[in-house]
């Protein structure tokens, strides 16, 4: 029987509702409900959120329930009502921070792996918007590396027809992969390798496919085949590269999204005998190498997969799944439950999962990244936003400059508001340091560690879920009080960087300049120009043990200070 929450509690501030409830043993999640439906935005695919606290903007007067998921739905809780308080000028929030208390090892849930488009466009010599694909997007995979702490790449396909790797009757043919391959390792980086799609001449149903590459998302005709090809596969990458590496810096994912007719026209039964004969095979070539699944959409299958492999005997080294536009669910108690201590995985996140939606080319999508990686620390592994560059071509290829495409930069590897958020909290400090926040705070969220060498940084950032607010909300608007004690007595110097409407927002730039499609030449060099980091304020010098500083927050917005002794 699973619980009903206890203790809902709704407090009105100004322009929002926060939702608290006591949490439940067992659950990943909890599902509220507004007026009988889900107060989740109905883009989010996953309309649950992973702790006991939800923040209702943009609405009324209203009638609040949550329930429980552990994982499947309990009964929901006896509801409250609510409606939010009108907007206040500068309305304050506290922030509090101690740097001589460090809670532990900063966690970093964006540097494991990040998502790409199929890596056969690492090959391509094709142009879009008149730049180069391959070269930008073997650019975009190294600026993800040196500027995220990207270690891994995760990407469909590689068993895609483009490639050539499978030919009935004919020997395998790795030398596509190869070069695919070797470019990725020669970033820097090391695959994580999404055994799919299906290879035409080994699917049951070739006719049935996806995306604009048709790419098959059939079962194999023949098992037993499958499983040849993925041995030898792996048997390759070993040679190549080395065992000890794949064993040490790789990983096999089975499939993408099995569970939607999408992206697998077979059974669930199927898969789970799909899984088995893959997981073998990569065992076959050493028991260290890591394999896992289900890499579904919207959490689904994980108990499914989890259950399966406790009958079949199957390897499950990770699991993983999906969500976009809400932070990820917390699915250790069902590990726990199944006896399972191994790493969750969520190899695509992001903040939409809707082709050409532009709410992650502004500073809406800077919020929300930090809202998920500080979500996510310490309780996931791997959090990979999908994807890191514009050049993509699921759906077509990308028809302007700012399209609402997926990646954290642009065509051109102009940088979004989104990368940006993500390179500030990799400039974050290896030891986590107390924040407090309290008062009528809204979506406001603070994050800072300290560098052996005394560096001090601070994230503050201002968001919502409900994207229909993207554009920005007077009312969510805050003025931070920040005050940061336990610095070392001496004089630092104080920077302070923004992301906003102005400030850190190349699409803006873009609409300034007068936007269209795709820019000329002496376009390209303006943006490139305005492609960096700005200052809300000149640099100053402090002294401490105690800094206090007041500043502007609106909504959506990022605030980065730094203190350098």
């Amino acid at each position: 029987m699973i619980a009903t929450p206890t203790g809902l509690r709704a407090v009105p501030g100004a322009g929002h509702v926060t939702l608290t409830w006591d949490p439940v043993p067992g659950a990943i999640g909890y599902l509220v409900h507004r007026d009988g439906a889900p107060a989740v935005p109905a883009e989010v695919d996953v309309p649950a959120v992973p702790a006991c606290r939800f923040v209702d903007t943009g609405h009324g007067f209203a009638t609040y329930t949550v329930a429980a998921l552990c994982p499947r739905q309990g009964p929901f809780s006896a509801p409250v009502e609510a409606a939010p308080l009108p907007a206040r000028a500068g309305t304050t929030v506290p922030v509090r921070m101690d740097a001589g208390r460090v809670t532990r090892e900063l966690p970093r849930p964006w540097t494991p792996m990040i998502g790409s488009e199929h890596l056969s466009h690492l090959l391509s010599t094709d142009r879009t918007g008149g730049r180069p694909i391959g070269e930008e997007l073997a650019a975009a995979l190294r600026l993800a590396r040196e500027q995220l702490g990207v270690k891994a790449v995760r990407a469909h396909a590689v068993l895609g027809d483009d490639l050539g790797v499978y030919r009935h009757g004919e020997p395998y043919d790795f030398t596509r992969l190869d070069a695919v391959y070797d470019r990725v390792v020669a970033l820097g980086l090391r695959p994580v390798v999404e055994l799919g799609f299906m290879p035409r001449d080994l699917a049951a149903d070739p006719s049935r496919t996806v995306f604009q590459y048709e790419a098959i998302i059939s079962p194999p005709k023949d098992f037993e085949a499958w499983g040849d090809l993925v041995r030898a596969l792996v048997e390759h990458l070993a040679a190549r590269y080395g065992l000890r590496d794949l064993i040490d810096r790789w990983a096999f994912e089975v499939w993408n999204e099995p569970n939607l007719d999408v992206f697998w026209s077979g059974t669930r039964e199927e898969y789970f005998l799909l899984y088995d004969v893959t997981a073998a095979a990569v065992r076959d070539v050493h028991p260290d190498l890591r394999v896992g699944g289900p890499a579904s959409a919207a959490n689904g299958w994980v108990e499914d997969l989890l259950a399966h492999v406790a009958r079949s005997g199957a390897a499950l080294d990770f699991v993983s799944t999906h969500t976009y536009g809400n932070a990820p669910l917390d699915w250790r108690p069902v590990l726990s439950a199944y006896g399972r201590d191994v790493p969750i995985w969520w190899t695509e996140w992001g903040p939409t999962p809707t082709h050409f939606h532009g709410i992650g080319d502004g500073p809406f999508g800077a919020a929300f990244v930090l809202h998920g990686m500080k979500s996510a620390a310490g309780r996931i592994d791997a959090l990979s936003h999908w994807v890191v560059s514009d050049h993509f071509e699921e759906l077509g290829r990308p028809p302007r400059l700012f399209h609402g495409g997926f990646g954290l930069l642009t065509v051109g590897n102009l940088r979004k508001p989104r990368f940006h958020a993500l390179s500030l909290a990799q400039r974050l400090g290896e030891a986590e340091v107390v924040s407090d926040v309290s008062g009528d705070l809204a979506g406001v969220e603070a994050w800072a560690a300290k560098h052996g060498d005394g560096r001090v940084g601070i994230l503050i950032w201002n968001g919502t879920l409900n994207s229909a607010q993207a554009a920005g909300a007077p009312e969510l608007a805050r003025v931070i009080d920040l005050t940061v004690e336990g610095l070392d007595r001496g004089t630092y110097t104080l920077t302070h960087h923004r992301i906003d409407a102005t400030h850190t927002n190349v699409e803006a730039v873009w609409q300034a300049m007068g936007g269209g499609d795709w820019p000329t030449g002496d376009q390209w060099e303006t943006l490139r120009r305005a492609d960096g980091l700005d200052r809300l304020t000149p640099p100053t010098t402090v002294t401490g043990p105690t800094l206090t500083l007041t500043f502007d927050l609106p909504m959506p917005a990022v605030s980065f200070l730094e203190l350098t002794p």
